[in-house]
């Protein structure tokens, strides 16, 4: 189910002030957090997340695309191996 509109977009508070402490001190650093739930704000946009998958921190570099999306979908939490049957016509 979809957020309300009437509520707006929903973003930790945290990460707005993480993200307003870099913008003021102008360096391109790599901002660490934990939550995956919070929508991309069009003043993320060109600044780098760590976005914690529950094991390490994986990169994000905020474009205008992803604005209106979750942190999280950037963020694979599973390792795909590939299929089984894959495996099986490479070793023929």
């Amino acid at each position: 189910m979809a957020r309300s509109v009437w509520k707006g977009p929903f973003v930790d508070s945290y990460v707005l002030k993480k993200a307003a402490k870099v913008r003021e001190s102008g360096r391109n650093e790599v901002i660490k957090i934990w939550s995956r739930r919070s929508t991309i704000l069009p003043q993320f946009v060109g600044l780098t997340f760590g976005v914690y998958n529950g094991r390490k921190h994986i990169p994000v570099l905020v474009t205008e695309e992803m604005i209106g999306q979750k942190f999280g979908e950037y963020s694979p939490t599973r390792t795909f191996y590939g299929h089984a049957a894959d495996k099986k016509a490479r070793r023929k």
